[in-house]
């Protein structure tokens, strides 16, 4: 209903009879309601794009097929966005593969440091040196949301380059974003996983096993759905094998572990030791 209403703001009359059957209380066939809807829109005199913001809210096996049957018959008038913060349950392998998807991901909105000096010295009127802009946008690793942050609690600060360089993830602005935004949201076993594996420089499957020991999920299924919820861990390789999180996101979990799980932090710290001799002699 959303969509069709939607469609309505460029073409009026598309859509009119589905929405009446949407509200309808007897039962649809949905492949069919699309299969009019598509018609519909293939009638439409100009090209428009339509664009799903929020799109990692939706959790709905039937919303994802029937875009999925949109995506597969859409009319070449339309073009589909969608916005989201991790990748949303389609076939996207097989877009790729056909060359009908464009992707934006997070490399390709990490601020450069033209970029950031930009943004900081100009949008945000502060008067940073060039080599306390290349200092912060490293910190941040070009994520713009640190960048901001960052900006706001300069406000007013005579010594930039002593904040810059005690700028981590548990300053407060960014303590409580990583922690509202991204690590309340996850489950229990998730939130375990990362604290338990926070302290490795570099993770791999094996070594998160090694750490973790009794983890709910294998250290590699839980690296790759950190990957597809784009949930601040770096890809190291094009083999989905060897990880690490995101420098802030990093201090954050580790102040986290030590604050509220200190006798476990210490165990951590032992097991890492003992991985990365492992390491050393080859065992691992």
């Amino acid at each position: 209903m959303y969509l069709v209403t939607a469609l309505q703001m460029v073409e009026p009359d598309v859509g009119a009879s589905i929405l009446d059957r949407l509200q309808s209380p007897e039962p649809l066939e949905m492949n069919l309601v699309l299969h009019d809807l598509v018609n519909e829109i293939a009638q439409a005199k100009r090209e428009f794009t339509v664009v799903l913001d929020d799109f990692h809210l939706v959790d709905s096996r039937p919303v994802d097929a029937a875009l999925t049957f949109l995506l597969d018959h859409m009319p070449s008038q339309m073009r589909l966005v969608i916005a989201a913060r991790e990748d949303p349950q389609l076939p996207l392998a097989r877009y790729r593969s056909r060359g009908q998807l464009a992707e934006v991901r997070e490399a390709d909105l990490r601020f450069t440091p033209a970029e950031a000096a930009e943004f900081l010295n100009q949008a945000m009127g502060l008067n940073l040196s060039y080599q306390d802009v290349a200092a912060l946008e490293s910190r941040t690793e070009g994520w713009i949301v640190g960048l901001q942050l960052a900006a706001l609690s300069m406000q007013g600060v005579q010594d930039t380059t002593g904040f810059i360089r005690s700028f981590t993830g548990t300053h407060r602005f960014v303590l409580d974003y990583l922690l509202e935004e991204v690590f309340h949201r996850q489950s229990a076993a998730m939130q375990d996983f990362l604290l338990g594996t926070s302290i490795l420089e570099r993770l791999c499957g094996a070594l998160c096993n090694a750490v973790m020991e009794e983890a709910a999920t294998p250290g590699q299924d839980a690296l790759e759905a950190l990957e597809r919820a784009n949930l601040f861990v770096v890809s190291l390789d094009h083999e989905r094998r060897w990880y690490r999180y995101h420098h802030l996101f990093a201090a954050l979990l580790q102040d986290r572990l030590a604050r509220t799980q200190p006798d476990r932090m210490v165990q951590v710290q032992r097991r890492t030791e003992a991985v990365a001799r492992a390491r050393e002699l080859g065992l691992l």
